[in-house]
């Protein structure tokens, strides 16, 4: 059956085992969902089974559980090595859902909940792929799958995990559907991520909150210092102000800039799409060399004092900021990490105490557009959505796709079938149902493309062989 036919076929059950797994809150920075965790790992399990796995478990670690799941084609075949992670962020602030967060609906071609797009609905379709070229006999290389539960807090059970386990993960390639498109009409294949460095201040003045009119001018305003400390960060071209901060960051290179300059970029669009008037960053570079080639500063959250209703007149004893880095390849998140620390440590005001502390991080990452998998992504795309897809870098981190690198020794292919709109980590996450079924195609298609490929490449003679036999 060809595979439009199959996906058409298919396709109330994809999306009801989508939505099974949608109703599942796995919430990983919030430890009352620890069960949730439990249960959508247990849910995954029972997906990859059905989808023609020969073997799927539940793998404990430090954190929440894994699951991994394989098919064993050969031993002489390639391997590929499917990553996904089943948590979610948070779905807070509530109210400004049009729906509910956990309970998937369906509307003007959107699938709409938490989860949808980041990392639910990009996994399944890795898994569905998997099922139609299992089930038509197509598959000719061996897949595993790996999907994970702490994602969205950094990944800090996955490096041992790695560790631990290298021969049941041992692959050729990985594949990664978890980042996104330049458009619905614009498909286009992350070649790079920028890295992360995450911290928590806490800045604290007198041992309780004070009276402002007794106190008022006379003592430290934690909250006020704490904006000073933030507002020192960067400066007025928005440069980070961080000593030795830019050491290994490298320019943008002539060639890549001007690649960079053909990707169809609307600014006025982009302002619109997300509510704002003017944009703002670092001097001399464009918005799209700005979010995605070049280190940034963010203030993630800052809160303190009295935030109830009404008005309590105090002068709070502490003052919190989340804030974060976004770096570049070669960039270590451990390295930025201290020094951010000793930067906020060198200009403590006498007048309070603060606290800095580190939180998850993550190297950036580069793929190499000859790569074998490479090639064969940039296959499935164009035969998916018609067009060559674009090699692009992209502003978001995955921590873990340098691990990958430097534990397993093998490169990760970014194959994701995101859109900026589909408001991932934001209320009213999405997804839309035709770049769903289109993801499905593409990586039917890389999985018979990466067997062409692999074959040529280890018997060169085999190309003249296809030419032939058509």
């Amino acid at each position: 059956m060809e595979v439009k036919n199959y996906i058409q076929a298919n396709e109330r059950r994809f999306l009801d085992e989508l939505c099974s797994l949608i109703r599942i809150p796995s919430i990983s920075p919030m430890p009352e969902h620890k069960d949730d965790m439990s249960a959508c790992a247990e849910r995954w399990r029972q997906l990859l089974l059905s989808a023609g796995a020969d073997e799927a478990i539940v793998m404990p670690s430090a954190g929440n559980p894994l699951v991994f799941a394989q098919k064993h084609v050969s031993d002489t075949a390639p391997t590929v090595l499917v990553y996904g992670h089943y948590d979610v962020m948070p779905a807070e602030p509530l109210e400004l859902w049009n729906t509910h967060p956990f309970e998937p609906i369906i509307r003007h071609g959107q699938l709409w909940a938490r989860g949808a797009d980041d990392d639910k609905g990009q996994s399944m379709i890795q898994a569905k792929a998997f099922e139609y070229v299992v089930k038509e006999g197509l598959l000719k290389h061996n897949v595993k799958f790996i999907l994970e539960g702490e994602e969205e807090i950094g990944s800090p059970s996955l490096n041992a995990f790695l560790k631990a386990h290298k021969d049941l993960l041992k692959a050729d390639v990985i594949i990664v559907s978890d980042t996104s498109m330049l458009g619905e009409y614009l498909p286009s294949l992350t070649t790079g991520l920028r890295g992360l460095a995450y911290w928590q201040i806490e800045v604290t003045g007198a041992n309780r909150d004070l009276h402002s009119g007794h106190f008022g001018g006379a003592v430290a305003n934690p909250i006020i210092e704490l904006c000073r400390l933030i507002d020192s960060v960067l400066d007025e071209n928005g440069r980070i102000t961080i000593p030795h901060f830019y050491d290994e960051v490298e320019e943008i290179p002539a060639r890549e800039r001007e690649m960079i300059r053909q990707i169809p970029f609307d600014e006025k669009k982009y302002m619109d799409a997300i509510g704002v008037k003017a944009l703002k960053g670092e001097r001399g570079y464009s918005t799209l060399e700005r979010n995605s080639c070049r280190p940034s500063f963010d203030v993630c959250g800052i809160w303190g004092g009295y935030t109830d209703q009404g008005s309590k007149t105090v002068i709070p004893s502490k003052a919190y900021a989340k804030v974060s880095c976004r770096l570049v390849p070669h960039q270590k998140h451990e390295v930025v990490s201290e020094l951010f620390i000793n930067y906020i440590k060198d200009n403590i005001p006498a007048c309070v105490e603060v606290e800095v502390i580190p939180m998850h991080g993550g190297e950036g990452y580069v793929c190499p557009i000859d790569h074998p998998a490479y090639i064969a992504a940039e296959k499935g795309f164009a035969k998916a959505f018609g067009k060559k897809p674009l090699a692009v870098r992209r502003g978001g981190s995955i921590p873990i796709i340098s691990d990958f690198e430097q534990i397993l020794g093998i490169k990760t292919i970014l194959m994701g079938f995101g859109v900026e709109s589909n408001a991932i980590h934001s209320p009213n996450e999405h997804i839309s149902i035709d770049i769903f079924k289109k993801g499905i195609e593409a990586v039917v298609e890389f999985h018979q493309q990466f067997d062409v490929i692999y074959r040529q490449r280890i018997d060169p003679l085999s190309k003249d062989k296809s030419s032939e036999d058509k």
